[in-house]
């Protein structure tokens, strides 16, 4: 006989174990499918070792899961992202190695036959499919003409610089997981090569309060499709900044002034030798111009509401511009064995029959 349970959720991460959270507080009969070996794999297995959340304790919290009140400002290391995401789960009716192949309505009678790889069959009245959006890695075509000799990675699978051939290393993509890997690598004592894209730049902390603070406060999470730029500014890329380090400012301006070399986005590979676009101070003018326009938002809400913020001026750094616009780099001569692709996710339809 077919077990029945009144809801199906699909994918035991973090937002699967929230939505089990809430059916368990209403006594609603459930289970999670969850393919991996443990819980929160994404969490567990596909971020780098010093990952950190960008966002504070108070915007990053699990329910049904105790967080220190003594620190709502702080960020939580990737460990305790875990620790907590398996505090949660073991009260909640998680099936792990479950992997559902297919969903199908059954006749008429509304409900769902889904089914495993084991061979299982469930019914259910509902399904909740919890399996994100972005999980397959995006890898240019181009990295297919990078010599063989060359270790390539994707920031889905780079942990650790330990990790990497001797030598300097070429990050392709400066949104936040690329500011991230590439500042941590500089900081290890790599030579760096960022091929910078046009994610804008936010300042962690302003006049007294961290960035996310401001967001909010100022409702920009509040607001609704139809009230942004265009429908696809809700997939627009984060802005650099970093929960790393007790919380701080990413600056490319920095990056050049710390060593790291400057790159425009990438326009071929042939042989040793990567053509580059000369988009470089374009690139480096988005982030400054994000930074300003958050600064002149956050200015005008303190005057507007006669709230007590402290006055601040941010520096003004310049030397990514400085750094000349390189047309090409040559992997040999520069001594690059190392590229890591920061290039983000594709979305990876999966059809439910």
């Amino acid at each position: 006989m077919t077990p029945f349970v009144n809801t199906v959720v699909v994918g035991g991460g973090q937002a699967g174990l929230a939505v089990s959270h809430y059916l368990t507080d209403h006594a609603i009969n459930h289970v999670v499918l969850e393919q991996a070996d443990r819980p929160a794999d994404a969490w567990r297995n596909r971020r780098w070792d010093s990952f950190t959340p960008n966002t504070p304790r108070w915007q990053s919290r699990v329910p049904g899961v105790r967080y220190g009140d003594d620190d709502p400002d702080g960020f939580m290391p990737k460990h305790e992202v875990v620790a907590h995401l398996d505090e949660l789960a073991r009260r909640l009716p998680v099936r792990t190695r479950a992997r559902v192949t297919n969903i199908r309505r059954y006749g008429g009678n509304g409900c769902y036959v889904i089914k495993t790889s084991e061979g299982e069959t469930i019914s259910a009245h509902n399904v909740v499919v919890a399996t994100g959006l972005y999980q397959s890695p995006k890898i240019p075509a181009l990295a297919q003409d990078l010599p063989s000799h060359i270790k390539q990675l994707h920031s889905d699978t780079y942990r650790n610089p330990d990790q990497l051939l001797p030598g300097a290393v070429l990050v392709v993509g400066s949104a936040q997981s690329g500011a991230q890997i590439a500042e941590e690598l500089y900081e290890s004592g790599r030579k760096v090569y960022l091929a910078t894209g046009r994610a804008g730049r936010t300042p962690r902390r302003y006049r007294g309060k961290d960035a996310n603070w401001w967001f909010a406060r100022m409702g920009q999470y509040d607001r609704k499709v139809s009230e942004l730029p265009s429908p696809k500014a809700k997939f627009s890329g984060k802005p650099h900044i970093s929960g790393t380090k007790g919380g701080h400012t990413i600056n490319l301006q920095q990056f050049a002034r710390d060593g790291v070399t400057l790159l425009g986005r990438l326009a071929g590979v042939e042989g040793d030798i990567v053509r580059l676009k000369g988009d470089l101070h374009d690139n480096l003018a988005t982030a400054d111009r994000a930074e300003a326009e958050f600064v002149k938002a956050v200015d005008s809400y303190v005057a507007s509401t006669g709230m007590s913020a402290p006055a601040e001026a941010l520096p003004l750094l310049r030397e990514g511009f400085d750094q000349g616009i390189l047309m090409e780099l040559d992997l040999a001569a520069a001594g690059i064995t190392n590229v890591i692709w920061a290039t983000g996710y594709d979305w990876t339809p999966r059809s439910a029959n």
